[in-house]
């Protein structure tokens, strides 16, 4: 009875040390663990423990306690969950309630958070991808506005010829004398081209001397022999001569009536008239005419054409997106390649009416004066025509998919996107205008091509 008595008050002498021993270790500061973290701030990646980056392997380092508990929170921020509600063509709209957009229309969709994964239905997933694709990218609206249609083309400078002239021989013999010996050489009106010896002109200048000197008073007779002379290519000066030495001429010199380069007139005569590949080549250049002195030369044979470099057109390659828009009298801003100081204004004069073989395109040609500005014939160039002010609806060119005859755009129905085919017009600063089969309120793909299995076919309704 006595033990326990003793126990009992070692007891209470032993409690308020224990109470006072537990309060004490309350009281003491906690030390904090050290806090080490990815030196990449991209990883993100913490740890109360050296050692290495599970991501990328690099050796963890050591981060006070502000940095690690900004990065905590920002971290607890982001896997918050997002509320309320916004229009996935307009995210400057949000709303806690759902809701239409007030800008475009479209029904308003949850804001989720970037961890959470798009929800989609079974009835979606089991659609032909043909048909819908289940997919998350950007989306436009087709828009209605008035654009200022101004086009880039390319073409090439060519001779006008309109221009064009043509030596031709009245009389059929030999020529004796050639005074031009290349292609492209440059001649001048009045230059001689020439001499032909003619038995039949020598012939018909026998008769008029024989009237001359026989029966002067036959005016008629006298005047229609020299109107044949005249007619085989004479010259009234030639012609005064014979009859003041009162001597025929067996030779005739042939003269040109235009100025400008002389090309070979023949059948296979290569000239430059639609293509500018031959001004590359500079053996045509240089290379001698067929035409060779002793040569022999019918009546009418052509000889020579003969093209102004003074008189030229632009001829501009237009794409058939584009050709619907031009139209005779546009404006155009004409640059050639080997001088862009030399750019002129000018109008379309003539567009072509067919596609030329082996061309996509239609030509539009652009007369202009070509003697001030010097541009060599065959240059390329680089057009800018004017089309005026048109209002249509737009939507980019990538948001339209060619399919050959149709065109197809990726209309958003419901958790995916529907093909569906469009009508469309005319091309313009990569916006390409639609015509019919798309509502103002629908979003489509902003580029189609993210949205094509390039092993089926697309089906259409």
């Amino acid at each position: 009875m006595k033990k326990i008595k003793i126990n009992r008050w070692l007891f209470v002498l032993l409690m308020p040390v224990f109470f006072f021993a537990c309060n004490n270790k309350k009281i003491q500061p906690q030390v904090k663990a050290a806090l080490y973290t990815c030196p990449m701030p991209a990883d993100s990646f913490f740890s109360d423990k050296p050692g290495k980056c599970p991501k990328c392997g690099m050796e963890l380092i050591k981060v006070n306690d502000t940095v690690a508990q900004a990065n905590h929170e920002n971290a607890a921020l982001s896997k918050e969950e997002v509320t309320g509600y916004t229009c996935p063509m307009h995210p400057q709209i949000h709303s806690d309630t759902a809701g239409t957009c007030s800008i475009c229309g479209m029904q308003l969709e949850k804001i989720k958070s970037a961890t959470e994964p798009n929800a989609v239905s079974m009835e979606a997933l089991l659609k032909p991808a043909n048909e819908q694709v289940v997919a998350s990218v950007p989306m436009v609206h087709m828009v209605d506005r008035e654009e200022n249609i101004e086009m880039e083309a390319y073409g090439f400078i060519t001779y006008d010829t309109r221009q064009a002239g043509v030596i031709a021989a009245n009389v059929a013999g030999r020529i004796e004398k050639l005074y031009v010996s290349y292609r492209f050489q440059h001649i001048d009106k009045g230059q001689k081209i020439m001499d032909i010896y003619s038995p039949e002109l020598g012939t018909a200048q026998q008769n008029l001397l024989f009237l001359l000197k026989n029966d002067p008073a036959n005016t008629v007779l006298i005047n229609a022999a020299k109107q044949k002379l005249l007619l085989l290519g004479m010259g009234n000066q030639q012609l005064n001569q014979v009859m003041r030495l009162a001597k025929p001429a067996f030779t005739i010199t042939v003269y040109s009536n235009y100025s400008g380069h002389i090309h070979e007139s023949s059948s296979d005569a290569k000239m430059i008239t639609a293509s500018t590949s031959a001004m590359k080549d500079a053996a045509l250049v240089t290379e001698e005419l067929p035409l060779k002195e002793g040569m022999y030369v019918q009546k009418g044979q052509s000889l020579f054409s003969v093209f102004n470099p003074t008189k030229a057109w632009a001829v501009i390659n237009i794409f058939a997106g584009q050709a619907a828009m031009v139209k005779l009298g546009d404006k155009v801003r004409i640059t050639p390649e080997t001088a862009p100081q030399k750019d002129f204004r000018a109008a379309i004069s003539y567009i072509e009416p067919f596609y030329r073989a082996g061309s996509k395109t239609l030509s539009a040609r652009v007369y202009f004066d070509n003697a001030a500005l010097k541009i060599p014939i065959g240059s390329q160039v680089k057009a800018a025509i004017f089309a005026g002010n048109r209002t249509a609806s737009w939507l980019p060119e990538e948001a339209v998919l060619s399919l050959g005859l149709d065109k197809v755009v990726f209309v958003r129905s419901g958790e995916s996107f529907a093909a569906r085919k469009i009508a469309t017009g005319i091309i313009n600063k990569h916006l390409i205008q639609v015509l019919s089969g798309l509502q103002e309120n629908e979003a489509v793909a902003a580029n189609a091509q993210y949205l094509v299995d390039s092993e089926s076919f697309i089906k259409t309704n």
